[in-house]
């Protein structure tokens, strides 16, 4: 009896290929290529420029017995089927794998699925099809023009400024935004308002805001104005002018795109980027949750998509009507800021929304945990109904002054019964008032404030500002951020984003000379153009030759007339004890130190000391800022290697009154608390 050739199914993660195979039985084999297996070289350009731009892929170095490996089974095999990730990059790895193995692309070798459940795997091996060449060819022409950027301009900046600086099409534009933002904070000019308060007793005390002057919105501009405005209003009546009641809506929120699940777990849960694509990778690939078994929780989580399929909001209407009542279920539709691409993908979404995350906790991770938790919450509130709120606005007159006090009541909590958001309301109930009232004055004030510069950008808020202005895609967000850090360009101050001394001077030498990749317009432009490719077919190399003429043109004037540039190093005031010349500022790897001027006759350097006030309890020496080799801040001993003493919180110059250990300092969702350093011990203050 002759044994029936196995059918081989090529995954690109090891533990997605656990996964799958479990679900698809003996007669398959799975296994996994470990991501791309051919790729452009890393040691030179690897684009045939005069050969209209052709590009030159080569195997992964380090894949060789991997590949070997893929060609012995796909010739045992009796069918081998592509199951890379159902999006341009996870095509391109097929269209790869498909040269490699010999297979022809447009057989019917590709199968993808936007959940890993059983169902999905068992129907995606039911409906193969050809590789998509056009989706292949969007994910060729953005690594051509990556690397036509990259691989050029990175080399001018190491021999006009430093080794080791890099720039990209996606890295300059974002680096510029960063260091607009903070040019507009260290240009901004405070301007002074002021405003009018006025405190009325009606059974409860409720307060309103001047508003209006003569039937015009007022403003204030300085103490003299306010006191004269405050005098005029305390000799004249408050009357109640108008009263507006109705009914308000507000919205759930549409379910996840990867650029809406970093922000929001940016915001709640203090992820960055890197970490929350990571988890989400895990969730997607499979977990073992007990009797279920192995499955993906999520389903794929690189989409610019809010769609969700006509099955699962099925399965969501029929858990909310079940769990909360009909009333709280509703069939919302969302609608993205582009149709076509990605939205073959739905939204993130849990891959089964009756599997609630407090069932599966034990079986998770603490990050897995939060990350799925968040997920199925945006995901269940978006298919259920709006939260309802009775509003009411009061105008109070005062002669030619106008107040205006606003009220709301939530009457149905709707979506908001699962889902917490960081704009929700409180209940601001106005007491029962007539128009043409009479009312009773109890206080007024004025109160002075400045104008406030717009803030840094954190992590989320640079992504929602990519996002918006149609930069980078969503798999381009999560390294951005860290590239900045690593080549200096950016340093991160808790969560904002700060440009360095060398980030401005970097932008600015590419605002002079290459204005193009880092002009907004410019690079949402090429983020269409890159999209026709893969929603019309249009020729990439068309994209690539429109823009190397001119590209290659300013490499030439860059490279004639920038001057090398020397970044002289910050002298801090101190002598070298070892050689006697003065000791400068360095930037290192793992952050800032201080080296002597005389390198490298004399290698002597000392750490950045940022002392806090604060004595260690066991050695008497200052307690300082460090940082360790993750970027994370924490507190230690100045005479460490000797004294090892440190803490994670900021300690405090005051001591535990149960144990006699330092107070730290906690900060959580912005309120400051003490509490001790000792684990053991409980106290807080």
């Amino acid at each position: 009896m002759v044994a029936t050739k196995k059918t081989l199914v090529i995954v690109e993660s090891p533990s997605k290929a656990k996964t799958i195979g479990k679900y698809l039985g003996s007669r398959y084999k799975v296994i996994a290529s470990v991501g791309h297996v051919r790729d452009l070289p890393k040691s030179k350009l690897g684009i045939d420029v005069e050969n209209d731009f052709e590009p030159q892929y080569i195997s992964i170095r380090g894949k060789g017995n991997l590949i070997k490996e893929l060609k012995k089974e796909a010739k045992k095999a009796g069918k081998v089927y592509l199951a890379t990730d159902p999006d341009r990059e996870g095509e391109a790895i097929s269209w790869h794998l498909a040269f490699l193995l010999g297979i022809d692309p447009e057989t019917s070798c590709r199968i993808e699925f936007n959940e890993i459940t059983k169902s999905k795997i068992k129907e995606a091996v039911k409906n193969p099809r050809a590789i998509d060449i056009s989706l292949v060819d969007a994910q060729q022409a953005r690594r051509v023009l990556d690397r036509l950027v990259g691989y050029q301009i990175s080399p001018l900046l190491w021999r006009k400024v430093r080794k080791g600086l890099s720039a990209g099409r996606v890295q300059s534009a974002a680096l510029k935004i960063i260091c607009d933002r903070e040019k507009t904070i260290q240009n901004f000019i405070p301007e002074e308002f002021w405003t009018i308060t006025a405190e009325f007793n009606k059974k409860k005390n409720f307060t309103a805001k001047l508003n209006y002057e003569n039937g015009k919105k007022i403003k204030i501009s300085t103490k003299k104005e306010n006191d004269r405005i405050l005098d005029e209003l305390s000799t004249a009546r408050y009357t109640v002018n108008k009263i507006v009641e109705k009914p308000r809506v507000k919205k759930p929120y549409a379910p996840f795109t990867t650029s809406s699940m970093q922000q929001d777990a940016a915001n709640k849960l203090n992820f960055n980027t890197k970490r929350t694509m990571m988890v989400a990778q895990q969730l997607y690939e499979g977990i073992d949750v007990g009797r279920r078994g192995t499955m993906g929780l999520i389903t794929y989580l690189r989409t610019d998509s809010v769609r969700v399929s006509a099955e699962a909001k099925s399965a969501a209407s029929a858990y909310i009507e079940e769990r909360f009542g009909k009333e709280y279920s509703a069939n919302n539709i969302f609608s993205g800021k582009n149709k076509d691409i990605q939205d073959a993908h739905e939204a993130i979404r849990p891959s089964d929304v009756t599997l609630e995350p407090e069932s599966i906790k034990e079986y998770l991770s603490k990050d897995q945990f939060r990350l799925y938790q968040l997920i199925w919450t945006r995901f269940l509130a978006s298919q259920m109904a709006a939260a309802k709120y009775d509003s009411m606005q009061v105008d109070i007159e005062n002669g030619k002054y106008g107040f205006r006090a606003n009220g709301s009541k939530r009457v149905f909590d709707g979506y908001q019964r699962v889902y917490k958001s960081t704009d929700e309301e409180k209940d601001n109930l106005l007491p029962v008032l007539k128009e043409g009232e009479e009312l009773n004055l109890k206080d007024i004030r004025g109160e002075q404030n400045f104008t406030q510069p717009p803030a840094r950008f954190t992590e989320a808020s640079l992504v929602k500002t990519l996002e918006e202005l149609n930069i980078g895609r969503p798999s381009t967000y999560a390294p951005i951020v860290g590239t900045l850090t690593e080549r200096k360009y950016v340093r991160r101050e808790k969560k904002s984003l700060i440009p360095s001394e060398l980030g401005f001077l970097v932008t600015g030498l590419m605002e002079e000379y290459f204005k193009e990749i880092v002009d907004v317009r410019f690079t949402a432009s090429m983020e269409d153009k890159l999209d026709e490719v893969e929603t019309t077919g249009y020729e990439w190399k068309k994209i690539i030759r429109d823009f190397y003429g001119p590209f290659s043109e300013e490499l030439k004037k860059a490279d004639a007339a920038i001057e090398k540039v020397v970044v002289e190093d910050k002298p801090t005031g101190e002598i070298c004890e070892l050689c006697g010349k003065p000791m400068v500022f360095k930037a290192g790897r793992y952050g800032d130190f201080i080296a002597c001027s005389g390198y490298p006759e004399c290698k002597n350097t000392k750490p950045i000391l940022k002392t806090i006030g604060v004595k260690c309890p066991k050695c008497g020496k200052d307690i300082v800022e460090k940082r360790s080799k993750r970027g994370k801040i924490f507190y230690g001993c100045s005479g460490y290697p000797e004294c090892d003493q440190s803490y994670w919180n900021k300690p405090v110059a005051k001591v535990c009154p149960k144990c006699g250990n330092l107070l730290t300092e906690k900060i959580t969702k912005g309120e400051r608390k003490l509490v001790c350093s000792n684990q053991e011990c409980n106290f807080k203050e």
